[in-house]
């Protein structure tokens, strides 16, 4: 009976103003020894890799546009060579008086022949197959469908087998591909806070299950819901942020092994994935964000079942 009137006075300390880490020794918990910060640590990083690898397909889309914007190519498909140099020769003088036409560069045969070896062999050029001439234009603008119209109508005369193609139009399929890509990786991000969302209502909801007679004993004594909620959503602010950090480590070493294997792919387009430093920001944000959601989910989960429980 000398024990209790001690602690009814520790009781009521502790859930005097600011007094909240006494309360919270009322309320056990092991912080690494459950598995909570281990499923928020895999869930960051999951969330990590595919947050970086959406913002590396937006990079990539984006610097390709970028460099395709205004980009055309002139194909003059005619089977005698001599008359194809001849429209070749007319293309040129055409593009040079063309006040829309920044610059232009007739691509040489040898340039040709390497781009075709791999289909054709070696000689590609020398062959019986006919190889158009090419010429790689510069707009001064955006080569949209217009401008490109307006561009094989100036050259319908000069060389009525001249062909004129935007660059951006032959990678339109693959820039469908990254957008779909990307809303994967988006689909992805907001299905692994729901995850941990879920992870940690459920963990709340078995801490209240195990405390379920000290806090009944801690409401007759005068808590209040929003103390006990304090306390609970402190402990899992913590474990979120351990793990946090832990995924973090983990989501950064997968994408140094990923970025690794992508580099050895030599394309200039992949070259153009790279983040940002505005992209690194975002990931660090990741854990962050993942504390605040499970933090404020705690406080719903505890408050709500506090409501039902007395």
């Amino acid at each position: 009976m000398s024990a209790r009137p001690g602690l009814n006075r520790a009781l009521r300390r502790g859930f005097a103003p600011f007094g909240g880490e006494r309360a919270a020794r009322l309320v056990p918990h092991a912080r690494l020894a459950g598995p909570m910060p281990w499923v928020i640590a895999i869930m960051v990083a999951l969330t990590v890799i595919a947050a970086a690898g959406g913002l590396a397909l937006q990079n990539m889309a984006d610097n390709a546009r970028a460099e395709l914007a205004g980009g055309a190519t002139v194909q003059v498909l005619e089977a005698l060579e001599q008359e194809r140099e001849r429209q070749a020769e007319a293309v040129e003088q055409v593009l040079s008086a063309d006040p829309d036409v920044a610059t232009y560069r007739r691509v040489p045969e040898a340039e040709l022949e390497a781009l075709l070896e791999p289909w054709l062999g070696v000689g590609a050029t020398d062959s019986a197959v006919p190889v158009p001439a090419l010429i790689d234009v510069r707009l001064r603008g955006v080569a949209d469908r217009a401008a490109v119209e307006r561009l094989q109508a100036r050259l319908a005369e000069a060389a009525p087998g001249a062909r004129v193609d935007a660059q951006s139009s032959w990678l339109g399929p693959v820039f469908g591909v990254i957008a779909a890509l990307q809303w994967l990786a988006i689909a992805l991000v907001a299905l692994l806070a729901l995850t941990s969302a879920t992870a940690v209502w459920l963990a709340a909801r078995s801490a209240l299950g195990s405390n379920r007679n000290t806090i009944e004993i801690i409401h007759l004594l005068g808590g209040t819901d929003g103390q006990i909620a304090r306390i609970f959503q402190r402990s899992i602010a913590q474990d979120a942020l351990l793990g946090g950090i832990a995924g973090l480590a983990i989501g950064l070493a997968g994408m140094v092994v990923l970025a690794r294997q992508f580099r050895q792919l030599g394309s200039g387009m992949v070259a153009g994935g790279g983040l940002a430093p505005v992209d690194w920001i975002v990931l660090g944000a990741i854990p962050l964000a993942g504390v605040v959601i499970a933090t404020i989910t705690a406080r719903v989960t505890v408050l709500a079942a506090l409501r039902k429980m007395l």
